[in-house]
Order: C-alpha cells, then structure tokens, then sequence
C-alpha cells in the first residue's frame, strides 16, 4: 500500500477539524507540479464545502482559524472563494492556502457564465482530488473539471492567431489567463508552468479539439487545428471585456485575501522573493500599515519583473 503524500495527510487533518463539512480537496499549483517549491511553499488547497459558517465555526472552535466566524462567513459571498491560511501545529507538517468555496460557487465559477477566470483558470490545469467525502462526491467534482476543460474553446477561440494542436492550445490557454490577472512572477512563468504539465494538456485537449471540428468551430490542419472562420468582432469584443473585468476581481481579491488570510504579508513577500530571485526587505511602516505604505513597491515589483525565472 503507498504511503499516504504530504498533501493528503495535510488536507485529512483540515477535514477533522471541520466538523464534517468538507465534500473534497483538491490540489493545484506548484507542490504538485514541482515548479520550483522550497521549503516554505504551502500547498494549493480547492476545500469544497456544503455550508460555509459551519466550517468556518468548526474551524474557530479547532484553534485554526483567527478571523471571526461573522466574517468569514460575510465575505464568503463576495468575490468568491475566500483564501485562508491552514497551518496545524505552526506549520509543522506543512502549510496550505486554501480556496475554500460552496459547491454552489464552485460550479458557477467552472459553468458557462463564470463571472470571472480566477478559478476557471487554475482548474483547467492539471488538478488531483486528494480527498473526497465519498465516491459521489468524487464523480460531482470531476464532472465539473470535464465541463470546464470541454468549454475552453468557448473562450480561448478569439486567442487562437495560429493553428494549435492538444499541447499548443494548453500553451494557449496558460498565456491568456496569465495575462488575466497581476502576478509577481517572472514573465515566462506560464511557459514554465506549461513544461511542468506538457503531458496534461496531450492528454485531455484532443477529445476538445475534435469536437471543435465536429461543431464546425475548427478544421484539421494536417496535425493541427485551425479555426475555420476568425472568431467575429463581437465575440472578441465580449471575452476582452471579460478578462479585463477578470483581472479588476482578481486585482480586488488581494483586499479581502489581506482579510481572511492570516500572516499574508510574510507569504507574498517570500512568493516575489521565489520568483524573482531578489531579496525584499520591508520598511517599518510596510510592515505596519502595508495596505497604505505596500503599494509603491508592489507596483514596481510588477513593473520590474525579470523576463525569466531565476534558477537557484
């Protein structure tokens, strides 16, 4: 029998403490694609849950959470999920952000009228459910990532300048969602974050890509798919306009994550420390009033990223 992973173990001891609200976890991100995670990186947690002020009272009660239950539960409902911070024992078995989100939100965030890409985008990508409440839970879950993976024509199409075969339109896929929102990496992140899950996208696009050809979207380019017909003004117009209204939500989420997620400035800081390979040290009054003394750097950390990934 294989040993339990790190994760697994990590996201069982979250659903003990949670009283039973819990339906699934999954993982994303760089712990299990292996891009460069040291010894400080958390895991990527999706926590599925049914009701979110009984998880977040389970979790009060445990000791795990330091936000009132109020709160939490307030916020659940604006710009879904909330982020939290899940380090049992300080951290000692490992540290995980955590995503947490209704079944509710969930498959609105993954259906056709997603107000924006901020979940859409990371579970397109290679994801595995690390813990499930049962097997039906299991099939729910996965027949809402298959929907979201069949759809992506829906929305990539305008994006698609050049033919694309099943690793191509992935690449695709990387490049226009990371352009969606602000991040601190280094610019060729998402080629990175392509290498990592090359065999991902070979594996789950070509059933999309035909059916793109069976709808009369694309047309067959020897080993390669092209769009029969250039995605029309409107269209492009429309997915423009939802990207741009993307990025402002996600932009708008580090406000709420400086809310619900405890100790958020020590992990940003060591997140564009990672990435970027320089060392950041914060003023006193970054430190104590970051939301009004942070900006100026975060901006230039922006502005200033390296065109590729420091290696250690």
């Amino acid at each position: 029998m294989n040993e339990p992973s790190p994760a697994s173990l990590l996201a069982g001891r979250l659903v003990d403490m949670s009283g039973g609200g819990v339906r699934a976890v999954l993982l994303y991100g760089s712990q299990l694609l292996r891009t460069r995670p040291d010894e400080h990186s958390a895991f990527d947690f999706v926590v599925l849950v049914e009701e979110y002020r009984p998880f977040y009272a389970a979790l009060r009660t445990a000791g795990e959470l330091p936000r009132p239950v109020w709160l939490m539960t307030k916020l659940a409902g604006v710009l879904a999920p909330n982020v939290i911070a899940f380090a049992p024992d300080d951290g000692r078995d490992g540290i995980a952000k955590c995503l947490v989100v209704s079944k509710a939100h969930f498959e609105r965030a993954l259906g056709p009228e997603a107000p924006d890409h901020f979940l859409l985008g990371r579970l397109v990508q290679r994801v595995e459910v690390v813990w499930s409440a049962d097997p039906e839970q299991d099939r729910w879950v996965e027949a809402r990532l298959a929907g979201a993976r069949g759809g992506v024509l829906t929305w990539l199409a305008p994006y698609l300048e050049a033919p694309v075969d099943a690793a191509g339109l992935g690449r695709r896929l990387l490049e226009v969602c990371y352009q969606g929102e602000l991040r601190p990496e280094a610019k060729d992140r998402a080629q990175k974050i392509f290498e990592a899950q090359e065999e991902h996208f070979r594996e789950i696009f070509p059933a999309v890509l035909e059916r793109g050809v069976a709808e009369g979207l694309l047309q067959r380019r020897g080993p390669e798919y092209a769009l029969v017909r250039p995605a029309e003004a409107t269209e492009r117009l429309r997915w423009r306009r939802h990207f741009a209204r993307s990025k402002r939500r996600a932009t708008a989420r580090w406000l709420k994550h400086t809310v619900t997620f405890a100790n958020w400035l020590p992990y940003i800081v060591r997140k564009a420390e990672r990435h970027t390979g320089r060392t950041i040290q914060l003023t006193p009054l970054e430190r104590k009033l970051p939301l009004i003394f942070l900006w100026p750097r975060a901006v230039h950390v922006l502005l200033s990223r390296p065109r590729r990934e420091i290696r250690p």
